[in-house]
């Protein structure tokens, strides 16, 4: 659960990434708290997925400090990548698999012992209903069913931090909000969700939200204050604005 006053679990500071003279993160700076919904947004191209690879192990910076779950990008990726899930929208489980040999692949991944993937498998087919589902392939069912199967197990080792890009792209708009009631819980739970999003609705779910523009955060704040601010009714009007100045 989000608190204010909540440690720091992450931390960037002066984050710069570039290729060759495409400046993709400029000078990034900003905290994300222990249990907090934080989005991160931006249009395509803005650099959000630079920014998570990065935070994710999977990519150096050209500078700046950064801390992920208390472990330095630099020194301890191995370790961030232990304390850390992810799910993104276009790859997350393998069709060709069954729903139990996902779940089991992406446990044995995270370390987890046969035993308690066992356990942690049956709960969790339990808790999704799909209990019956249990053998069958994954291009089999349907992509709403993927999307909460692909972020339940991207928490299966009960990370501290979870990290979504784009993970409810192309699902109805009831699966989405079922979807969101998962964050809710992970959340609750002292899991750190930082999530890219398009759609300005869930936008208005997170506890904070950075937008950025062009490689820049230009906006960091609780949605409420970011539409005060711009005085907008919406979280998509803020958005509209921002992009609107920049292109101006």
């Amino acid at each position: 659960m989000y608190s204010p006053e909540a440690e720091n679990i992450i931390v960037v500071k002066d984050l710069v990434k570039k290729f060759g003279s495409f400046v993709a993160n400029d000078r990034l700076s900003f905290e994300v708290k222990k249990g907090e919904i934080f989005g991160f947004l931006g249009a395509n191209g803005a650099g959000k997925t630079t920014a998570i690879k990065i935070l994710c192990g999977l990519s150096y910076p050209n500078s700046g400090e950064l801390t992920v779950g208390g472990f330095d990008i630099y020194k301890e990726r191995e370790k961030i990548k232990k304390n850390i899930g992810y799910m993104s929208q276009r790859f997350s489980l393998y069709d060709d698999l069954t729903v139990f040999e996902n779940i089991r692949f992406y446990a044995g991944i995270y370390g987890l012992r046969r035993r308690v993937i066992e356990e942690r498998a049956s709960a969790l087919m339990e808790k999704l209903a799909m209990k019956e589902s249990r053998n069958m392939l994954i291009r089999d069912i349907p992509l709403g069913w993927k999307q909460k199967l692909a972020f339940s197990v991207a928490i299966i080792h009960h990370p501290k931090i979870v990290f979504l890009d784009e993970p409810t792209g192309g699902v109805d708009p009831i699966t989405r909000r079922q979807f969101w009631d998962m964050i809710f819980e992970a959340s609750r739970n002292g899991i750190t969700v930082f999530v890219t999003t398009h759609y300005m609705d869930e936008a208005e779910y997170c506890d904070r939200v950075s937008i950025m523009v062009d490689g820049k955060i230009s906006a960091l704040n609780t949605p409420e204050n970011l539409k005060k601010q711009y005085d907008a009714e919406s979280m998509n009007d803020v958005f509209l604005k921002l992009a609107r100045t920049k292109v101006n």
